[in-house]
């Protein structure tokens, strides 16, 4: 994703494509999506509510993906996990999208000695495994979704701030910059009216890419116990509890989040590149 839009190009080069995959994919993120905001009205039982006397049950009309080893209700958990499973992955991409677009743009326009502490910074950063901050910041701070979230999203700040200091670093050579510069208009104008939306649909092609990868580390670290509290819906975290339903030939409760983590993840990464494709005008 090295393409740069001329100043003319912009978000309305972005087409939707004829792409089967594309298009699969595109109607399952948005299905998942929709799953989660609508969540709390479409739950058919309380998930956490624990019927110890219908452990590890098959489907059933009341249980239509049945129930894990504590009587709770898989539908109703996988339903309510998608909630917190795409919170999580969307914090890390705000926030290391709006961190890294300010770091690079500043390194790119700047240059010199802001340039070199910064680009040294984010090769610092890119050192230190994403997985290992959050699991160092969580054991000081404790189990819960801001720990992980902050630490994964110092982590892929680093790919949006290279990424976009390489683009605005074209940008800045082209010549409606110096056209702009001749008329009187400062930096900070020409950044964010010009150069700053030519960039955005490529950063944001990144981080939808990104928002997979989040989603995949979250649900990682939930499943190492790591993530959100034991109680809370996550996807992640029912892969954990699911091993036990595993070990007693009852895989179901472990399998559907899983599967859901998987295709999710599948999903967010075709649309990103299929949307990065576009931007730089290729087709597959």
């Amino acid at each position: 994703m090295t393409a740069v839009l001329t100043r003319r190009g912009g978000l309305s080069r972005i087409r939707a494509t004829g792409s089967p995959l594309h298009l699969a994919c595109l109607g399952f993120v948005g299905l998942v999506v929709l799953a989660a905001l609508l969540a709390p009205w479409l739950v058919p039982h309380d998930p956490n509510a624990v019927d110890l006397g219908d452990t590890l049950a098959g489907p059933s009309a009341a249980h239509p993906f049945g129930v894990d080893a504590a009587g709770r209700d898989t539908f109703s958990r996988l339903l309510l996990g998608a909630r917190t499973s795409l919170l999580g992955p969307l914090g890390v991409v705000a926030f290391s999208t709006v961190a890294g677009v300010a770091v690079g743009t500043a390194a790119a326009w700047r240059g010199g000695w802001l340039d070199s502490v910064l680009s040294r910074s984010t090769e610092l950063v890119l050192a230190f495994p994403g997985m290992l901050l959050a699991i160092l910041i969580i054991s000081v701070q404790g189990e819960g979704l801001l720990a992980p979230v902050i630490a994964l999203a110092v982590a892929y700040l680093p790919y949006v701030g290279r990424l976009t200091r390489t683009l605005v670093l074209a940008e800045r050579a082209r010549p409606y910059v110096s056209a702009y510069r001749v008329q009187g208009h400062s930096a900070l104008q020409i950044c964010l009216r010009h150069v700053l939306p030519n960039v955005a649909p490529v950063v944001l092609a990144q981080s939808t890419v990104n928002f997979g990868y989040a989603l995949m580390d979250l649900a990682g670290l939930s499943f190492l116990g790591l993530g959100v509290p034991a109680l809370t819906p996550d996807w992640g975290r029912m892969v954990f509890d699911g091993q036990t339903a595993i070990q007693h030939g009852y895989p179901l409760s472990a399998i559907l989040p899983c599967a859901a983590v998987v295709l999710t993840v599948v999903a967010f990464n075709v649309v990103g590149e299929r949307w990065a494709d576009r931007v730089a005008g290729r087709n597959r």
